[in-house]
Formats: structure tokens, sequence, C-alpha cells
């Protein structure tokens, strides 16, 4: 049936959803919690509700790849505490905080090495201050202002002594920006002379020599130590100093900063930096390393810039440096059969490097823990496949033994991963069960049944694991950290369908469990709604899963119900690892602004994450069966919930968000399974994403079948089914930009489909604004009243 837009063409402002959803969007939210080094405290940290729009409609730059506010020298779109309250773990009672700000957005909010003070950063009206709280006091205080938060991460790291703080700072005397010229001087120009510099679709990158002098304007800071009194002192020039990391005992800092030439292709990640150490008055005791501009880096998943990179120090070392380097020029096309290898360095720097292992695959991080033993992780993407292998860093030339090898597909065998503590200087160690041949494991317990989180004891000698706790139904639980030196008694995180994450104390291994946290149901409106976790098979024999949820009191006798199917599709290389379930059907029902669960109090039934695979065993990519696989694994959903009498085949919607929105519309566009489509922030021209895009590492000229056949902005012609189009106007997200929406709608439009194109103005790729989030609800709520909850 033919749909003729009863909205007028341009609606007066934002609109409300109904009143039972907007009570949802409302509703308080659950504190975050930030555990002391010791254990000893909790610190919860209140989330304020959705901002205004006006946050985001404040000035923007967009350098690098990176967002910024110019006016505060800090992120534009960070999101921000709005209160803080101290209590101990093991005792009920909750302290307030004196000395806060006012209306505070607090940020970065880290503990001290030894437990005593909490360090955080004010996001004010003209700019960044740092904090920091005594814990004994409970009192809060200023410390030093102008911070300059630009980079990614925090704007500070505590010394490893707990007494100062390094700090990121706006220079002193610092000029105003530079303003650009009315009339243009000069031409852009880029030009290339034969090198393969492939990149995908990356967005906020320099433009323009000005946009280059923006980017040193803002980017420039003064590297600062400051005591717990508010005292300063200067550390060497001022620079594009991207991090600084101090040594475990505090005597140097690592420093890696940014120079010239900048690039217009590739974000701020790419360009050239050196890499030095530097001694706590700011001289230069060892370039390490000048790392060139990197615009040729291939975009296979597992290419890597030539050179070194990860450089770091040593956790569990006073000051010993550690950094891997590729033997393949970074390009895993090439055969090698050392694919990195990984270095280590002490201080004072005056000798070569030390070998800690050769890998075969690609360097992917390592766990610390003493001169005996660290755990070294290795992946590769072709394959899935990771290793882990335990290193002696204090042995020369020791051998490294495989502790295990697996796909990161396979759920079930997952063993976890090691529990982790703090030493002296702040640094996570492994922690270890009485000796150093002995670890803890902790992990998510997938099986059949959904996933069941456990603790283990892992002997690194024998493989053998030990099961130490697990969680059951009808809760879902999973293991937050020990605290106590003997390892008996560990705090928890329990949730069940009808009460909300709290945090529990469990003494001695089998013994007494209580709560420490009382956190309230914050929606009990939605307290009796149903949840199940279905499974179905596909046409081929893969297994699939999804949530089921039904409104509060339905029972099948009812009769089918309006259904919106909310999924996200992903690629695997077996068919056995993507029929693994990958939920709990014990986990608390929770919203969050982008949720499908909103309308449960409509009276719909929400099929939320069905299992969408995209599969390619052995040498099959998984997109040349794309379409055919979505379809199927629709098609095999949409029959199970006919079974159960959930739904009829006239009343069911399909919705997604990002990669989502694409399956949506593919699905409309080779199907005429559903009622009706909603997508959000998508991509819907794949010629657009020319070299590559989501799992996909084939160009578009490798595959142009393939980048035409999965690009619905292709078969516009067939697409009969009504479409609500959704995208932030300033979507920065790689690939999703909002022209996909806008050439999208207009292609429909001119084939005559029914189409609604939504711009949210100041929105990225996710949608934050209480204005916009509202809006976005109501949309979809008379999207899917005018579709879908009709029979007719």
């Amino acid at each position: 049936m033919m749909f003729t837009a009863s909205f007028p063409a341009q609606e007066q402002g934002y609109r409300m959803p109904p009143a039972e959803i907007a009570a949802l969007v409302d509703a308080p939210m659950t504190p975050a919690v930030l555990l002391s080094p010791h254990r000893n405290w909790m610190l919860l940290l209140d989330i304020p509700a959705l901002p205004p729009l006006s946050e985001l409609a404040q000035p923007e730059l967009s350098l690098a790849g990176e967002r910024i506010n110019p006016g505060t020298f800090a992120p534009s779109r960070s999101s921000y505490f709005s209160g803080m309250l101290l209590k101990k773990t093991t005792e009920p009672p909750e302290f307030s905080i004196a000395g806060l700000p006012d209306q505070p957005r607090l940020r970065d909010v880290k503990w001290s090495p030894d437990g005593r003070r909490i360090a955080f950063t004010f996001a004010g009206v003209h700019g960044i201050s740092l904090w920091c709280l005594e814990v004994a006091t409970r009192q809060a205080v200023p410390l030093v202002e102008r911070l300059n938060a630009c980079f990614p991460g925090a704007p500070y790291e505590w010394m490893p002594d707990s007494q100062g703080l390094l700090c990121r700072q706006i220079p002193e005397n610092y000029p105003p920006a530079p303003v650009s010229d009315a009339t243009p001087t000069r031409p852009i120009i880029q030009e290339n002379h034969g090198k393969i510099a492939p990149a995908r679709t990356y967005q906020d990158l320099l433009k323009s020599p000005h946009d280059e002098a923006l980017f040193e304007h803002y980017f420039t800071l003064q590297l600062v130590l400051v005591s717990l009194d508010g005292q300063k002192r200067s550390l060497g020039s001022p620079g594009l100093h991207r991090t600084a990391e101090p040594s475990p005992d505090g005597q140097y800092i690592l420093v890696e900063t940014l120079h010239r030439p900048f690039s217009y292709l590739v974000p701020m990640n790419r360009f050239p930096h050196a890499v030095q150490v530097w001694d706590k008055d700011g001289k230069v005791i060892k370039s390490l390393a000048d790392l060139p501009l990197a615009e040729e880096v291939p975009i296979a998943r597992d290419a890597v810039p030539a050179g070194a990179r990860d450089f770091a120090w040593r956790h569990d070392a006073a000051a010993t440096l550690c950094w891997c380097e590729a033997q393949d020029g970074g390009d895993p096309k090439i055969d090698v059969a050392v694919r990195d290898k990984v270095w280590t360095l002490p201080a004072p720097f005056n000798r070569d490097p030390q070998l800690l292992i050769n890998l075969t695959r690609r360097y992917s991080g390592i766990f610390w823990g003493t001169g005996t033993t660290a755990l070294v992780s290795e992946r590769w993407w072709d394959t899935r496949q990771i290793r882990v292998w335990r290193v002696r860093p204090d042995v020369p030339g020791a051998a490294v033994n495989l502790v295990w090898e697996r796909s990161w597909e396979e759920r079930y065998g997952d063993p976890g991963v090691p529990v982790l503590t703090t030493n002296a200087s702040g640094r996570p160690l492994l922690r270890f069960a009485g000796n150093t041949g002995r670890i803890f494991l902790r992990g998510m317990g997938a099986s059949p049944q959904g996933d069941f989180p456990f603790l283990d004891e892992y002997d690194l000698g024998s493989g053998k694991s030990t099961r130490l706790w697990q969680c059951a139904a009808p809760y879902y639980e999973y293991f937050i950290d020990f605290l106590d030196d003997d390892n008996r008694h560990y705090l928890t995180r329990r949730e069940s369908l009808q009460e909300p994450p709290n945090y529990y104390i469990h003494k001695g291994r089998d013994a007494t469990v209580h709560a420490v946290t009382s956190f309230p149901h914050p929606y009990p409106q939605l307290e009796k709604v149903q949840k199940e976790l279905i499974h179905y098979l596909r046409e081929d024999g893969v297994s699939l899963s999804g949530t089921l949820y039904t409104p509060a009191g339905w029972q099948r006798e009812q009769g089918p119900l309006p259904v919106l199917f909310w999924a996200y599709p992903q690629e695997y290389k077996s068919a056995a690892a993507a029929g693994q379930v990958k939920d709990s059907p014990y986990r608390f029902v929770r919203l969050s602004s982008h949720s499908p669960l909103f309308w449960l109090v409509r009276g719909y039934a929400i099929l939320d994450n069905p299992a969408m695979p995209i599969i390619g065993e052995n040498d099959e990519e998984p997109n040349d069966t794309y379409i055919e696989q979505l379809v199927a694994s629709a098609r095999s959903a949409i029959a199970e919930l006919q079974r159960r009498g959930v739904a009829d085949s006239n009343r069911i919607a399909i919705g997604g968000h990002s990669y989502g929105a694409f399956m949506t519309a593919n699905l409309l566009s080779h199907s005429d399974l559903f009622r009706a489509g909603i997508a959000r922030s998508g991509a819907y021209n794949r010629t657009l994403t020319p070299f590559g895009f989501q799992s996909e590492e084939r160009t578009l000229w490798d595959a142009p079948d393939v980048y035409a056949r999965m690009s619905p902005f292709m078969f516009v012609r067939q697409m009969n089914t009504p479409l609500l189009l959704m995208h932030g106007e300033a979507d920065n997200n790689s690939g999703t930009f909002p022209m996909q929406s806008e050439r999208y709608y207009a292609a429909l439009k001119g084939m005559g489909k029914t189409v609604r194109l939504v711009i949210l103005p100041c929105e990225s790729h996710g949608y934050r604004a209480r204005e916009s989030v509202l809006h976005m609800l109501w949309e979809m709520d008379q999207w899917l009243e005018k579709h879908v909850a009709s029979d007719q």
C-alpha cells in the first residue's frame, strides 16, 4: 500500500514521545563504581541525565580526527559525572564530598597509587581544571587550571609516589588562535608519486594550511609537574606531546611528540612523531625513534606502520622500556618467519635492546608480572587466532612457553582473562595464587544456556584450570576483584531480571554473601517484563539465538503482538562459532538512549540482537554471500516467533544503528519479510568506502561485484517497504557520512518510495542531547504506529 505522508514538510520543533517512553528516558541512572587500589573504598559516581542540545551546540573544531571545543582546549563531546560519594567497601554508610565545584562536570577520575587521594578534572565554562580529593577528610580542592585536554586520554597522570601529578597545560602567555584570511592565498594541493597509499574513510581530517595552524595551536601543550599543594614546575618546551608517561620509579618520562609534515589523508595517530625519554627536569636522556608519516599503511586488519611502535614502560621494573617492531614492513601480505619482535631496554638506556620474544603473528599486548613471568599476546585476523606466551623478562634467552592458542570467535572455550592487582606505583600486574606458576582467570562462561561468569585458578605449567566460583541461575553475576591479600574474600556484581546490578562480598570461597550496595530499580515499570533467550536454526543448519522480550503479563493465548527486531550483523570464519550464544537470560533489563526496549511499554515484543552471522569458512569470504545469509537469518527468526505465537507475518519491523542500519536497508531491498524499517546513522553506498568497510579487507577494485551487491543504494527500484532514515548532522564515524543517508533518501524519493529522512542537528554517530533522543523516539514511535501496530 502506498503511504501519503501525514507529517508536515517542516514540523514545529523537537517533539516528545509518549509519556511512558519519556519517563524511561528520564529515569535516574545507576551510579558508576570505582574501587580504590587496596579495594577498601568505593567511589560512587553519579551519571547525569542526557545533556541539553545547547551543550552540543557549543563551538567545535574538527582537526586531525579529533573534535575539540576551542574555548576550553578540551574534547567537545565527552561524557562526565555530576557528583560523587565515598563508602567503605565493607560498610554501608555513604559519605558526601565537601568542596566540589558548583554544577559539577567531573571527568578523568583516578585514584592515587597509594589510595589516599582521588584526582579528577572539572570541565568549566572557560576551561579544564585539575582537582584533588583527600579521602581521609573527604574534602576536594582545586590544584591547577588551564589544562590542555585536546589529545585523547586524561590530561594528567599520577606520579608513582602519589605526591604529585604530571599534567598537560596550556602554555603560559599563549597567543590567540590564528585567524583565517577571508580571501584564500593559495590552492590546496595533494600529490602522490606512484606510492600505494590506501586509506579507509576517515572523518574530521585536516583540510587546509589554516587547519594545520589551528591543530598546532590547540594541541601544543606544556608538561608540568604539580605538587599536592598546587605548586607547579614546567618540564621541557611546549610541543605536540601526545603522550607522557612516568616510569614506575618516577625518575623518567616517556614522551611522544608529533611534528610536521601533517596529513590530509590520515588522522593524527599516523602523523610523524618522535619518541624520547626525559628525566624529571625535562632533559632528553634518550631519543628512541623518530617515526615518519604513515600514509602508506595497507588497509588489512593486521597492517601496522613500519618501524618501532607501542612504546611503554615495563610495569614490574623500575624503569625498563618495552616496544615492538614489525619485521614485514607492517604488511601482513608479506610472508616472513617472524612477524613482530618485542624488545626491552632498562635504564640508563645506554646499551643495546634485549629481545623479549619473536612472534609469528601480530603483537597485541602484554601482562607484566615478575621477572620470571609475563604473558605476551599475538593475534592474526585472517584466522581469528590468538596465542598467549609465557616469557621470563629477567632471563635473557630463556625458552618461551605457549599458554594457549585459540580462536577469539570461540566463546564457549574462552579461558578468560588474567585477574590483575596494582603495585605501589599504581601499575597493573598479574595477580598470582601463592607463586608465579599460578594465576587467576575471570571469564564470561559462555554456554548454550547463556553466559555464566566464572573465576578460575590456572596453572601455567600444566595448563589446568580449577574452578573457584561460577555464577548460577537466577542471577547474572561476575567477579570484580579480591579484597584481601590471601585471595579468599572477593567482590562481585550481581543482577537478575528483576534486580538491578549491585555489589556483593563473598567471604571465603564457599561462605557468606552479602550486599554492599542497594541501588534501586531505575524503571519499575519494566519490572515484570518477560525475557527469554531463544534458539533456532537457519535453513543451512547454523544455530542462531536472540533475546526475546514481551510486555508484562502477555500470554500466547492473547494472540500475536507487533514486533520490532533490532540487530547488527557480524562476520565469522566458523559456522560453529557463529552459532554460539552471546547473552544471559538473567541479565537485568537495562535501557540506553538507543535501546529498542522502550517499545515494551507500547505493547510491542522486541527481538533484541537476533544473530545475523555472515560466515566465510576456510578460503571463502563472508561477504560473498552476505545478502543470502542475511535474509536466511531474518527468515528463520521470524519463523521462530511465529511458531511461538509471538508474531504474525504482517506486523514486524526491522531496525538497526550504523552497520545495523546498513543491514536493515539490505533486508528491505532483498526481501518482503518486514512491514517497515528504521535505519539510523548508516552507510548505503559502498562505493563511497572503496578501501574496505567493517570486516571487509578487499577494495572496491578487488571485489566490485561484492561492493555493488551489498549497496542498498543500487537496489532502490526494488525496495518497497516504508523506511525511516535518521542521521546525526555531525556524524564522525568512519564511512557513515550524513551524505550516505541524504543520497539514499534522494534516490528512494526519486523512485517514488515511502521514506522519511530526519537529520538531527549537532549530533554525531550516536545521539546524546535530550531533545535529540526524545525526538528520535517520537519519530520511531510514529513510524511504528503508522506502519506496524495496525494489522491492516
